[in-house]
């Protein structure tokens, strides 16, 4: 059932991919079924978001009504960047299978930096609190 899952998924790619992207395709299954699918369309968008995988989650999400998708699968024809697999972590899809590792020749983008304000005491703890109590509350 996989390969056939697989199969689909890269026959989309295949298909359905401009030239100026990344082909790239996803494909959701919940209950043996395909829930949706999608391509990569980052460049012809201009939209960073743009990979198959946030797509098709993106998708499965408004089409199920819910973000945490831990009944689904999720096939992808090339590994997930960092980013898809936080996003993808974060929908709680319960596996991911892929066709090829993440080509060795491609470059990450390093020089984003992240730095922690300093001071701010009193928002922060405010801050804090309400984080605190909107977990206690979901939890």
């Amino acid at each position: 059932m996989k390969d056939k899952y697989m199969l689909n998924c890269l026959n989309y790619a295949l298909k359905k991919v401009d030239n100026d992207e990344l082909p790239i395709a996803a494909l959701l299954i919940k209950d043996n079924k395909i829930v949706c699918k999608s391509v990569n369309n980052k460049n012809l968008k201009n939209n960073v978001l743009g990979h198959a995988e946030i797509r098709c989650i993106q998708k499965a999400s408004k089409k199920l009504k819910r973000w945490n998708l831990s009944d689904c699968e999720l096939y992808v024809t090339l590994k997930p960047c960092e980013m898809c697999e936080l996003v993808i972590k974060e929908s709680r899809i319960k596996s991911t299978y892929y066709l090829l590792d993440r080509l060795e020749t491609k470059k990450v983008y390093q020089k984003s930096q992240f730095i922690p304000i300093t001071g701010m005491e009193k928002e922060k703890k405010q801050y804090q609190e309400k984080l605190k109590k909107f977990f206690e509350n979901k939890r």
